[in-house]
């Protein structure tokens, strides 16, 4: 008999609480540009303007121009290889090793995200945004052009917190810009889904009328019945965005758009059947030299951005009066970016549009996964970070960091165990950046991944790698592998541990805590089982014990505190602990002597959560995570990094392989014996800004004047926030010093 993980698991943890520390940060809105197939050199700062300067063909985006101007541009930012694993990446931030999706399967439309999965749409709803979704969703519907079909309503974009929607649920069906209607919400009652279909046309949307400047759209009658969908996406957007500015200046409820549309995507010509197509390139130097192809994608590029135009125009001016005092620019996020690399064909040739990158889309080379990324929001970037506007940074950003991002900026918990990470961090210049140890993409001409500068490539079935330097060769034409022996079996070693070799249609799995007090969690009887069944079809399920591609949540049912014990070497790929809503009933696990536990990705302590080592070691490739009210206490092994809201409690000794970052309400608690020498030990940097607790041993009272070495570490940044840095316990008055590597106490 089938146990369901209760449904979606990860869903609960976001109703929770709010993170204190995105909480002091305004909440943006976020408006998100996602178009499809846009090469990485295809905007100004990546290439257009230097071919401008040359006097070379160069493709007209004056407002994203405008908007790398007035913010960052990130030059190694990275999407997917195709669209359907982009999209299902983005929305849930796992990456194609660990997300359904792992490429282009023509049933991606019946099965690519499941209702467990917790999505960009998800996150802000339940954060009280106002949700819309416009273009290219690519799942849930069937591809007929003339009567398509809801097939999974859990895949659908309202199943997953999207309240006003136009688009197309289908991507094969979306290989034409005229399809004849379009999935849109809200619906009628009854509808299936919350969706209902309507015909492809401007009829259906007031914002053709907002900006009679926009080319050849005014009442022209040449402009086709069957409206090109671009516009129709970008004119509900538009509506969206000037009702939603209006509102958040009435009642300061944020808003979230996501604008996802299909250009540049072939085909091409279709382009021409729009009333003066090529306006914008009449006097254009060069154009008339240019391929049919290359005229048509600029003209495409061109037309989208002067959609991005109006939608910015109306967070400058929401009623069009003029006036702008009732602007909301300054507390927008806006993010522009593409979902993978530039095709080969000629456009792309002819306008450098994937600025040198070896490769393209389909493939795993830089050409082929590096996307053009731009993000503005004057109140934070610019302004409170280190960014500055008009810039560029060469941080390494994946598209599976936007939802944690979202998720921190608008005050709720990241799902468990996703491979993204949160850049607020780096966005709003307050807060910890959290680090990623590597990045991963595969697709179904082979794997990836890139640490720094290093990227290593696997073929498909493992037949060859190959290793680059992307610092010193980012156009991927020097093979080092021969040189560098030890790390291409490091990152290989690592490249197939988040599972990109496994078979399609494998997947990350969602389970929940079902023993009782005192169980170990090595028994399968413990935990729920898992399967995604659809209309009669299953398409995957997993039982046993706890497995590295395990999404857990281990939370107090009951209403007295409970205990669970790691008896054996353990590993998800993320685990959750957390106390129930039941009173303060507290959840505790404790891991025994020599016993590992892991979470590839991380281990999250949440409100009413106790970890306890028994000479033990917890591990993770990224980071231990101790909300507030948690606790990780004993001794043994953390071999991650170690993030404390909470409160660590030391005992006899604790090492910390990493880093350990503290925030401002964290506690660090520390028993001290006769024989106490650094009980805490830091193998990479400590930052400090929590509270120091000092408890003694019975009868142990040490002299004054003597010195006791407190915490050791590579670095050290930060203090404790004690009064005066002095500590009173035992009788005694401490004080807390500080050296660049260690934290040591003298007897007062």
């Amino acid at each position: 008999m089938i146990r369901h993980a209760r449904l979606p698991l990860l869903l609960l943890s976001l109703s929770l609480c709010f993170a204190a520390t995105a909480a002091k940060a305004p909440r943006p809105n976020i408006l998100y540009f996602y178009v499809d197939d846009m090469g990485w050199g295809a905007i100004g700062p990546n290439g257009q303007a230097a071919r401008k300067a040359q006097g070379l063909p160069h493709v007209l985006t004056p407002n994203l121009d405008r908007l790398a101007a007035e913010g960052v541009n990130f030059t190694r930012s990275y999407g997917c290889t195709v669209c359907s694993p982009a999209r299902s990446s983005q929305q849930t931030g796992f990456h194609q090793g660990h997300t359904f999706a792992d490429r282009n399967d023509p049933n991606n439309a019946k099965k690519a995200i499941r209702a467990d999965d917790v999505t960009m749409g998800d996150a802000l709803a339940k954060a009280g945004y106002v949700t819309g979704y416009w273009g290219k969703w690519g799942y849930g519907g069937s591809k007929s052009q003339p009567d398509p079909e809801i097939e999974n309503v859990q895949t659908l974009p309202t199943s997953h917190g999207y309240r006003h929607v136009v688009a197309e649920l289908h991507h094969v069906r979306a290989h034409t810009f005229y399809q004849p209607t379009l999935w849109t919400a809200p619906a009628k009652a009854g509808a299936p889904g919350g969706l209902e279909l309507v015909l492809n046309s401007l009829a259906n949307h007031r914002g053709k009328s907002a900006y009679p400047d926009f080319p050849a759209l005014q009442n022209h009658a040449d402009y086709p019945a069957t409206a090109y969908c671009d516009d129709v996406y970008s004119f509900a957007a538009l509506d969206f965005v000037r009702q939603q500015a209006r509102n958040y200046n009435q009642t300061g409820q944020p808003f979230f758009g996501l604008l996802a549309v299909q250009v540049p995507h072939a085909p091409f010509d279709e382009i021409e059947q729009l009333p003066e197509w090529d306006r914008a390139y009449r006097n254009h130097p060069n154009f008339s030299e240019l391929s049919a192809q290359a005229k048509q994608w600029a003209a495409m590029v061109t037309r989208l951005d002067a959609h991005f135009g109006n939608i910015l125009q109306a967070l400058e001016d929401p009623n069009g009066d003029g006036d702008r005092s009732d602007s909301v620019t300054e507390n927008t996020l806006v993010i522009f970016q593409s979902d993978n690399g530039g095709p080969q064909h000629p456009a792309r040739n002819e306008f450098a549009a994937n600025g040198g990158l070896s490769g393209s889309k389909g493939g795993i080379n830089e050409g082929g996964i590096r996307i053009p990324t731009i993000m503005r929001w004057p109140a934070r970037i610019t302004r409170q970070s280190a960014l500055k506007a008009g810039s560029s940074s060469d941080r390494v950003i994946d598209v599976t960091d936007l939802l944690p991002t979202f998720c921190e900026l608008a005050g709720v918990a990241t799902p468990v165990g996703i491979d993204g990470v949160s850049l607020a961090p780096t966005l709003t210049g307050s807060g910890v950046q959290k680090q990623r140890a590597f990045l991963i993409h595969e697709s179904g001409k082979g794997q990836s991944i890139i640490r720094g500068k290093d990227k290593l490539i696997r073929a498909r079935k493992g037949t060859g790698l190959t290793l680059f330097d992307l610092e010193a060769d980012p156009a991927e034409a020097n093979d080092l592998t021969v040189a560098h022996p030890a790390l291409v079996k490091e990152l290989e070693t690592l490249l197939l541990g988040e599972r990109v070799a496994e078979p399609r249609g494998f997947a990350n799995t969602y389970h929940h805590w079902t023993g009782t007090d005192g169980a170990k969690t090595s028994d399968a009887a413990n935990w729920s089982d898992y399967e995604y069944a659809n209309a009669g079809v299953s398409y995957m399920s997993e039982s046993g014990a706890p497995k590295s591609s395990w999404n857990a949540v281990m939370e107090n049912a009951g209403s007295g505190n409970a205990r669970a014990v790691v008896d054996q070497d353990t590993e998800f790929l993320g685990l959750e602990i957390r106390g129930g809503n039941k009173g303060n009933a507290k959840q505790s696990l404790t891991v025994s002597k020599n016993v590992r536990l892991a979470g590839r990705n991380e281990i999250r302590l949440s409100a009413g959560a106790s970890l306890e080592l028994r000479d033990g070691t917890v591990a993770s490739l990224r980071w231990i995570e101790i909300k507030s009210g948690a606790m990780l206490s004993g001794s043994g092994d953390v071999n991650a990094s170690l993030h404390n809201q909470g409160t660590v409690s030391v005992i006899n000794g604790l090492t910390v392989t990493s880093d350990y970052q503290e925030l401002d309400n964290a506690t660090l608690r520390v028993r001290l014996t006769p024989q106490s020498n650094a009980p805490v030990k830091v193998g990479g940097a400590a930052r400090l800004a929590g509270s120091l607790d000092l408890r003694f041993v019975k009868g142990f009272r040490p002299q004054s004047g003597s010195k006791i070495t407190l915490l050791k570490a590579k670095s050290l940044s930060g203090k404790f926030s004690n009064k005066r840095d002095q500590f009173r316990a035992a009788g005694n008055r401490f004080q807390i010093g500080y050296t660049a590597t260690s934290v040591i106490l003298t007897v007062l």
